[in-house]
């Protein structure tokens, strides 16, 4: 397992933009998968987007065309840049990280590490 640290939440109205980080105290390597999940009050944690370790990416539909998830293997990082926000977006928002050995990001589906999570508001 590895440690993990986001940050970037906030609070921005409708239609904004942010962009969370997500630093891992483990290198990024084609074996590790990153994603990010939120999780809203009452409601289920849900995936919102997977980046495997080759670089390829997939995205919840509610968010698919406003959000993007990229790295730098150099920072050891993630981020998810986040557009077009909607109030139907506020949520804590957690990064986590697994081993995918092909490269790609099924690992992540159950992922074992964890970070803190960081709080995304959005205003109407």
């Amino acid at each position: 397992q590895v440690q993990l640290v986001e940050s970037g939440g906030g609070s921005v109205q409708s239609g904004g933009s942010l962009r969370l980080s997500c630093t891992s105290s483990g290198s990024f390597n084609s074996r590790r998968c990153m994603a990010w999940f939120r999780q809203a009050p009452g409601n289920e944690r849900e995936a919102v987007a997977f980046i495997g370790g080759s670089g390829r990416t997939t995205y919840a539909d509610s968010v698919k065309g406003r959000f993007t998830i990229s790295q730098d293997k150099a920072k050891n990082t993630v981020y998810l840049q986040m557009d077009s926000l909607k109030p139907e977006d506020t949520a804590m928002y957690y990064c986590a990280s697994d081993q995918d050995y092909d490269g790609g990001y099924y690992g992540c589906l159950s992922p074992g590490s964890w970070g803190q999570g960081t709080q995304v508001t959005v205003t109407s």
